[in-house]
């Protein structure tokens, strides 16, 4: 199976999917770190693949998305964006609110 098989498996089989550097519990940069902390506030469930385990999936999903750098967030199947694209959403509302729409669960910002 190549990496890009392995990288539509995942995407196809979990709602939402972080390829992030490092893991949910330890990111090993800024950036992944970042999203995880924005994805652990809203408490939405999301799989976790760190990429400096394999370097195959780590270029491999590089090209898939056709965006050069990692973490990278898929929704639903769908390439939503690296570090900056999900901090704004979050910061407006937008990724609260994408993740509604996909049917996927989110905290309340209300609520908090």
């Amino acid at each position: 199976m190549t990496a890009i098989d392995r990288i539509k498996q995942d995407v196809a089989a979990h709602d939402v999917v972080l390829f992030m550097k490092g893991t949910p519990n330890f990111p090993q940069c800024g950036f992944s770190g970042q999203v995880v902390k924005i994805l652990d506030f809203l408490e939405t469930p999301y799989k976790g693949v760190n990429v400096l385990e394999d370097a195959e999936i780590r270029e491999g999903i590089k090209q898939y998305a056709n965006w050069p750098t990692i973490p990278q967030l898929y929704v639903k199947g769908e390439f939503v964006g690296g570090c900056d694209i999900v901090r704004e959403m979050f910061q407006s509302g937008e990724l609260a609110s994408l993740f509604k729409t996909a049917g996927v669960p989110v905290k309340d910002p209300q609520q908090s």
